[in-house]
């Protein structure tokens, strides 16, 4: 068992008094905020949320923790990961840290080892280690290259089932777009994407096919009701216009369906009117868009013997500003992409606030994790802190921002349906007959 901060009451009606709750992440409590968090008792009946009240008001005859102004989050929304590709570094390590040299190191250990029986150790243990973090919903892109396409989707069917209880996941068909030209591979991926409830993706690339592969994705997509989350721009060259092309593509198509788009790099890298335009189209689309840190952080702007020079991110400010949907995610976990990582929001938040400045103010900054993350993937009714939502929560003995951002918030505590969860990690060692020592 992981050590604690607190014990809450093991009863079925019971208070989290003096609490500071993120606000951006709360419904219907109107009180005052400092820097963005509000203090409040919450009343837990039964697993749910039964009241937000202020501060010290909760009834007295009620079992209770006194938070002592401990912050007290809704469990997170991970919506950008790889769940097939986590933890086979140890297998096939980047050789240089680079894309190309990630884009080798999965292809050479797809193609030898991703077995069902494989994908699945490696996917539950990156679902054990996200759930004691705190995470109540994932959405995982799946390499979707035939014939891995249907071993990925059996698979993850399967494990969607069984953690239902525990964590709502999604599933992204991943593949390069110009696999497309296969009609017979491009009809059987829809037809199985369809069958597993999953969404339609892929790698946007400059080339003369783009118009024709992001029309057909899109009237694909239309036709068997399926939304679109795809990997845009992940490179340095300013001359990466693909996410420009999606937006345009949306409104060519009058696609109806969610459409998000992931990392989204060059688009920082190009001057003030290029990006500028293609902000607005990305707004009139409705295209959201997910930044990846961490992982864009890691590969970007990576040349041997030189010093990176930027950050590898997106225009993320300027996007949210424009009226588009935003969030971070994780991405990868231990794989070529990224070498490193847990599947643990907390980190994702405080190494996005470092990277993508989210500070002064802090004030909205927790959406990025919680509500917008949860609003993109279509669950509104997921990471947040409401009357009759379930209690769902993290809680922390972090105070106020300088506090929770400082340390990696190692004794939270989480509670699911108002129980206390065991936040004890799964021992890489169990991953040593899977991927070798």
């Amino acid at each position: 068992m992981s050590i604690s901060f607190l014990s809450p009451p093991n009863a079925a009606r019971f208070v989290l008094s003096h609490a500071t709750l993120p606000a951006v992440a709360v419904e219907g409590f109107a009180t005052a905020a400092n820097e963005g968090l509000v203090k409040a008792d919450l009343v837990v009946n039964d697993g749910l949320i039964e009241a937000i009240l202020p501060a010290g008001s909760a009834p007295v005859e009620l079992a209770r923790s006194d938070l002592k102004d401990g912050m007290v989050w809704p469990c997170f929304a991970d919506i950008h990961t790889h769940l097939d590709k986590g933890h086979i570094s140890a297998r096939h390590a980047n050789p240089d840290g680079t894309f190309t040299g990630a884009l080798d190191a999965v292809r050479t250990d797809r193609e030898a080892h991703w077995s069902a029986a494989d994908v699945r150790a490696r996917m539950e243990f990156s679902l054990r280690s996200a759930y004691a973090h705190g995470t109540s919903l994932i959405r995982t892109h799946l390499d979707s290259l035939a014939p891995q396409h249907r071993i990925s989707f059996d698979v993850f069917d399967e494990v969607r089932d069984a953690w239902k209880d525990r964590i709502a996941l999604q599933a992204v068909a991943l593949f390069p777009m110009e696999a497309m030209a296969d009609a017979a591979y491009f009809a059987d991926l829809v037809a199985v994407v369809r069958q597993k409830r999953g969404l339609l993706g892929g790698v946007t690339r400059m080339s003369a096919d783009l118009t024709w592969q992001l029309d057909t994705l899109f009237r694909a997509a239309a036709e068997n009701g399926l939304d679109v989350d795809l990997h845009v721009d992940e490179t340095d060259d300013p001359a990466a216009e693909t996410l420009k092309a999606v937006a345009e593509a949306v409104l060519r198509n009058r696609f109806a369906g969610k459409v998000t788009a992931g990392h989204c790099c060059s688009l920082a890298r190009q001057d003030d009117d290029t990006a500028r335009r293609t902000v607005y189209l990305v707004a009139e689309a409705g295209v959201s868009v997910i930044s990846l840190p961490m992982c864009n952080m890691y590969l970007q702007d990576r040349y041997p013997d030189r010093t990176p020079r930027w950050r590898g991110v997106t225009l993320f400010k300027e996007l949210a500003v424009s009226g588009v949907q935003t969030a971070v995610a994780s991405d990868n976990t231990r794989d070529p992409f990224y070498a490193y990582g847990d599947l643990d929001p907390v980190e994702v938040f405080r190494e996005a606030v470092r990277i993508l400045h989210l500070d002064h103010p802090l004030d909205t900054a927790a959406r990025v994790v919680t509500t917008s993350a949860a609003d993109i993937v279509g669950r509104r009714d997921m990471a947040r802190i409401a009357v009759g939502a379930p209690a769902d929560l993290v809680l922390f003995s972090a105070r106020r921002w300088s506090e929770f951002l400082s340390r990696p918030q190692s004794d939270r505590v989480v509670l699911r349906r108002g129980k206390m969860i065991d936040r004890s990690l799964p021992d890489y060692r169990e991953l040593d007959s899977v991927v070798g020592a």
